[in-house]
């Protein structure tokens, strides 16, 4: 063979070495850009195509073999994505406010002492109080946080009369005025939490204010006192749920323990109807009784019980 002809051959054979490198490479980038079940194809599937490619004179480009698709990708194990249940669980960790606006129609009854040693009874109905009723406020709150709750009750009312007294020179007039006011704090936690039925434990405490007045129109001659005293606490209450729109609730107290009153406790029970998910209107009966005595002789136990009316708001 001429010199002519052996480098002709030469050429021949460097440039398809050149070709079959440029297709080996271009091979291996469209696979490596690839979907990435593309790599998945098998291995004697792979080797035939790069023997095809490797016999072949021409450098045509490789069809990239792709598999169908899965409808979603995979995850992690326990990872959570939008949709899944781990991932639109509520979280419990904000806080929760209900507001229960009441009404209580109580009566009242009981003993009061002074110094002396005697004792006088006393007792009044539903009807004499709102009869005498002035003005009144009743409600409680409750924030929570988790299992974390913060009850608070205030009920303030005011009592009124006027009594003509009889002989007294240009018709004389008693003016008498009492009021009430009980404030009770607790801290709790919730000890169960399901769907038929919760559980709380709850401590605190309970604040008396009792305020009373004479005024006289004929004279200067007027009366008033007060008392207050503060008295821990301990309770819880359970609340069942028989149906998706009945509440039972029942719960009470007990403290004074000579730090106030010598005894102070409570019980009540309420009966609730969902009438929408952030509403519950309520209606029960509520017990509240206290002894009191001071150093000096004077004494009060008085019990308070009536049914009431009010109404669960949840604003959070």
């Amino acid at each position: 063979m001429s010199f002519e002809g052996q480098k002709q051959e030469f050429l021949l054979t460097s440039i398809q070495k050149f070709t079959l490198l440029a297709s080996f490479l271009r091979l291996l980038l469209l696979t490596d850009v690839g979907p990435c079940h593309a790599q998945a194809a098998s291995p004697q599937r792979t080797a035939d195509v790069l023997a095809t490619k490797l016999v072949s004179s021409t450098a045509t480009a490789p069809t990239a073999v792709v598999t169908d698709q899965p409808a979603t990708p995979d995850v992690e194990p326990g990872l959570a994505t939008p949709g899944t249940p781990e991932a639109s669980t509520a979280s419990d960790s904000d806080w929760h406010f209900v507001v229960s606006p009441y009404l209580w129609f109580p009566g009242v009854h009981g003993n009061i002492g002074g110094p002396n040693g005697e004792q006088v009874g006393f007792k009044a109905s539903p009807g004499d109080l709102v009869s005498h009723f002035r003005f009144g406020l009743m409600g409680a709150v409750e924030p929570r946080y988790m299992r974390i709750l913060l009850p608070l009750d205030v009920m303030w009312i005011r009592l009124g009369d006027d009594r003509a007294l009889p002989n007294t020179p240009r018709e004389g007039v008693a003016n008498l005025k009492a009021s009430e006011f009980i404030l009770t704090q607790k801290i709790g936690y919730q000890l169960l939490d399901s769907e038929k039925i919760k559980i709380v434990a709850l401590a605190g405490f309970r604040y008396w204010h009792f305020h009373k007045s004479v005024e006289f129109t004929t004279n200067s001659l007027n009366f008033s006192g007060s008392q207050d005293w503060v008295d821990p606490v301990v309770g819880g209450r359970i609340t069942g749920i028989p149906g998706p729109k009945v509440e039972v609730t029942i719960g009470g107290d007990v403290g004074g323990w000579g730090i106030g009153s010598q005894i102070d406790y409570q019980a009540f029970g309420l009966l609730g109807y969902r009438i929408k998910p952030a509403l519950v209107l309520q209606a029960g009966y509520r017990y509240l009784y206290f002894d009191y005595h001071r150093s000096r002789g004077f004494l009060v136990d008085a019990a308070t019980s009536g049914v009431l009316f009010g109404a669960s708001i949840t604003l959070k």
